[in-house]
């Protein structure tokens, strides 16, 4: 699954590397907003960090019957992404939360489609210039089937 490495040594102390974490948002991030800007300029109307969905989805489009997540690659453990590369540093912790985190996701998805809802997961590296328009039209494509 992950190739494990040698702890070495943080560079930062550990008051620096909390004050770096606890700067990391988990709701509207900017990929996030990119997306959300797109489906309201497309005409989409949709609820954002449902509470009656497994996860929150980041955006649920009811009358599609849809939810979308969009994901951090490094956070939810994106497979071939050049954005998920394991810390050298504490590197058991993070094995470890990125697989319980990947654990949950999958649980959640299942939830969700087998409540009959259809579920997309767009990843933070697919919204990245080069492959923005891509990716929305992509999404907008499937939408449109309804």
């Amino acid at each position: 699954m992950f190739s494990l490495v040698i702890d070495m040594p943080d560079k930062m102390t550990p008051q620096q590397r909390h004050d770096c974490m606890t700067h990391i948002r988990s709701k509207n991030t900017k990929p996030e907003i990119l997306v959300r800007h797109t489906l309201w300029t497309n005409g989409f109307r949709y609820r954002l960090h449902d509470k009656r969905f497994p996860g929150k989805p980041d955006i649920v489009l009811s009358r599609y019957k849809t939810v979308i997540f969009i994901n951090g690659c490094f956070w939810h453990g994106h497979t071939g992404c050049k954005d998920f590369v394991i810390p050298k540093t504490n590197t058991a912790f993070w094995i470890d939360k990125i697989t319980k985190n990947k654990e949950r996701d999958e649980k959640d998805i299942n939830e969700i489609r087998a409540a009959g809802w259809k579920v997309y997961i767009i990843w933070e590296c697919e919204l990245k210039k080069a492959t923005f328009d891509s990716t929305m039209k992509m999404l907008l494509n499937n939408l449109y089937k309804k």
